[in-house]
């Protein structure tokens, strides 16, 4: 239905002059309503190629005090309306972003009907697809087209990055849980191929699926350290690599990584003198030998004076005593023959005439006959490998031994340049909110071990279809080392599949408030950020991040950047709203007008899922999560209870 005429072209607008005979803003075209004549409604007109151009209206005028030099064209009303241009429905019914030949002046303007929607958010390949595979998702209603449901295409949404972004109580929390809500309850749904990881930074998420009872999905909520209601999540230590422990100690590159690395190295061989055979037992103590004989031997070759040097010989081997003897190591007859030798040193470790008489090097001498060296070198050569379980609780031991060692080399200064990694140690042992990191109930035998038991990430089997993993009481360095963790672990597992592998069981990550362990700043906990790298190569492995963030200008730019899809919900600060549109190279400036005008609930959604930029009141989820605000006045005022 035609509606008025183009009276002014430009290139990102048309100024519109309606028809004096269309004197509302509604029209009935085979018994629907169509409105037009509000903010947001669409419009098209068609050029001299027949192809039509969808128009979006911006502005509604009204230039009754104007003279009316229109009226050869029927064209005496004083109501005008800007529309912007959209994109183009070619005349084989698909639509591209953009215009290539403009309408001429004067064109007829009309109304955009259902069918053109259809044909404008539906392709032909979709319309053609598998009718036994769900192919969309219905996501809410368009404002711009009242009570048309707008429909999403699965594959569009999930086979790239989405950011879901707005402020605080906008309705983020809503959309992803409507948005998953609406996939596991699909019927006739298996979905033994979906995996979906929310981190629920806020603790919300429980309440929206906790009632979900599909026959193929298996739902389940971890909870680091407290178990009430939820299943205990367990980040075994010695699934972290040598980065994320120096990170969370706060190591440096240079000199504490290393010294960190050492210390790995050594409680592994620790751990195998605890747990090993008697043979092995045997072996390792012979080791432990030859490190005091070195440490030994590298004080003695220092130029200190003869004082100096038993006294640092004295200290060194009381700790060694103290670490042997600490009770984490079984008894044995190898054990003690070791003790004594030690005790043997401490007693020949006194200064009357110096050290002339040579009995301490006497004795450090018999200590080295009773080495066999070619043992302790294949043990030194013995490396913890990545993966491989090593008990934590020898952890300041063997730290201890290598801060011996590395101060026997002269290195006087080792113990002030690792204390903050030492106290970041004693922190991992000792406060309760690690104990999830350290659970021995349940060793796990590696990656692939791991991310089965816990995530039902397998090669033969996918269940746990959708983890919710509340984080809601972890402190942020924890939480980074959390996340960032398990996000490496998962990534690495998909990098090791080859070919077809690639493509089966996908993984989305769904991480809220993502501001808060994905920072562009230097502050972040590990020098690589592996979100950043599954934003970048991610897609090529079948995993998927949806960010949700309320603070967009605290979020890394890669990982912004390489996301497909954008549900941007309300955003007031005028920093975030900078930073979304320095990141979107598409993001034009008339939609930071219609964010910040956004009532709760409603969102902007663009990208590779929609045709088109599309203005949509999300469906509430049902059950919502528990993200309401509190109701200030009830809790003030309420009634006092009558006495029994």
């Amino acid at each position: 239905m035609k509606i008025g005429k183009i009276i002014s072209v430009e290139f990102d607008k048309f100024r519109v002059k309606l028809f004096h005979s269309t004197k509302t803003s509604t029209v009935s075209i085979e018994g629907k309503i169509y409105y037009f004549g509000n903010i947001g409604s669409y419009l098209k007109v068609e050029n001299s190629t027949g192809d039509t151009i969808i128009c979006e209206v911006v502005s509604v005028l009204d230039n009754s005090s104007e003279s009316k030099p229109y009226t050869n064209f029927n064209l005496d009303s004083s109501r005008e309306l800007i529309i912007k241009p959209i994109g183009t429905l070619r005349k084989n019914r698909t639509f591209t972003m953009g215009v290539g030949i403009f309408p001429s002046i004067y064109s007829d303007v009309l109304i955009v009907t259902e069918n053109d929607i259809h044909d404008i958010l539906e392709t032909k390949d979709e319309r053609n697809t598998n009718p036994k595979i769900h192919n969309d998702i219905r996501i809410g209603t368009s404002k711009s087209l009242i009570n048309y449901s707008v429909r999403i295409n699965i594959n569009k949404l999930f086979n790239i990055h989405t950011a879901v972004i707005g402020n605080s109580g906008s309705g983020k929390s809503n959309t992803i849980s409507h948005i998953v809500q609406e996939i596991i309850r699909k019927t006739n749904n298996s979905g033994l191929g979906m995996k979906v990881i929310i981190f629920d930074v806020n603790g919300e998420y429980k309440k929206a699926f906790e009632q979900e009872k599909q026959k193929d999905i298996t739902t389940v909520f971890y909870k680091p350290n407290i178990n009430e209601g939820f299943t205990q999540f367990t980040l075994p230590y010695y699934l972290m690599n040598l980065d994320e422990w120096s990170a969370f100690l706060m190591a440096t590159d240079r000199t504490q990584k290393p010294f960190w690395d050492k210390v790995l190295q050594e409680c592994y061989k620790f751990y195998k003198i605890k747990t090993g055979s008697k043979r092995d037992r045997k072996k390792f103590i012979n080791y432990f030998r030859f490190k005091l004989y070195n440490i030994l031997n590298f004080i003695f070759s220092r130029v200190d004076s003869d004082t100096a040097n038993v006294t640092s010989a004295a200290s060194a081997v009381r700790k060694i005593r103290e670490v042997i003897s600490s009770g984490k190591f079984d008894k044995s007859d190898e054990l003690e023959e070791f003790i004594s030798d030690i005790d043997l040193i401490l007693k020949r470790c006194v200064l009357s005439y110096g050290v002339k008489d040579s009995k301490l090097l006497d004795v450090i001498n018999q200590l080295s006959e009773n080495i066999d060296y070619e043992l302790a070198y294949n043990v030194q050569e013995l490396k913890l490998k990545h993966g491989n379980y090593y008990d934590f609780k020898f952890l300041a031991i063997a730290s201890e031994l290598v801060l011996l060692e590395e101060s026997a080399k002269g290195n006087s200064r080792i113990g002030e340049n690792t204390s903050t990694m030492m106290s970041r140690l004693d922190y991992f042992l000792r406060n309760s909110d690690c104990s999830f990191m350290k659970d021995e109930d349940k060793i796990f035998a590696s990656e692939e071990d791991y991310l089965e038991s816990v995530f039902g990430i397998s090669e033969n089997s996918n269940t746990n279809q959708l983890v919710v993993l509340d984080s809601s009481e972890v402190n942020r360095d924890i939480l980074e080392l959390l996340t960032s963790v398990i996000n490496r672990l998962i990534f690495d597992n998909r990098k090791r599949k080859m070919g077809e592998l690639r493509r089966k069981n996908p993984v989305h990550i769904i991480l809220d408030e993502a501001h808060r362990y994905i920072k562009k700043d230097t502050e972040y906990l590990l020098k690589e950020n592996i979100f950043e790298k599954i934003a970048r190569e991610g897609r090529k492995f079948s995993m998927y991040l949806i960010v949700s963030s309320q603070r967009p200008s605290e979020l890394s730019q890669t990982v912004l950047s390489q996301c497909g899809n954008y549900i941007i919900h309300r955003i007031q600060n005028e920093v975030d709203m900078n930073y979304i549109y320095s990141v979107l190279p598409y993001f034009s400036a008339d939609y930071i007008t219609r964010i910040k005008q956004s009532t709760p609930g409603e969102a902007l959604i663009f990208g590779n899922c929609v045709p088109m930029p599309l203005s949509v009141k999300i469906e509430k989820a049902d059950p919502e999560p528990n993200s309401d605000n509190c109701i200030i006045n009830e809790e003030w005022y309420k009634q006092k209870r009558a006495k029994a």
